[in-house]
């Protein structure tokens, strides 16, 4: 199960299930995918096929629904 957050521009923003337990946020695109750590603070940690100028529209992205993104991580896995 893997439940979307949101989307932006061709972007989804989501969780994959059973993962671990820091909160980070997967994104995936036509043109490739990246995964975002939200603790300790919001930084890449992996991404492949996306350009600079896409990652840093994702950044921002995250940045702008950080308090979303933790409820949502909240809400399913701890629930």
């Amino acid at each position: 199960m893997s439940p979307t957050v949101f989307r932006f521009k061709g972007y989804r923003f989501f969780f994959f299930s059973r993962e671990e337990d820091r909160i980070h946020i997967h994104v995936i695109h036509a043109e490739g995918e990246a995964k975002i750590w939200i603790e300790p603070q919001i930084e890449i940690e992996t991404s492949y096929g996306l350009n600079s100028k896409q990652l840093k529209e994702i950044l921002e992205q995250v940045n702008e629904h950080e308090n979303e993104i933790r409820e949502s991580w909240n809400n399913h896995f701890r629930s």
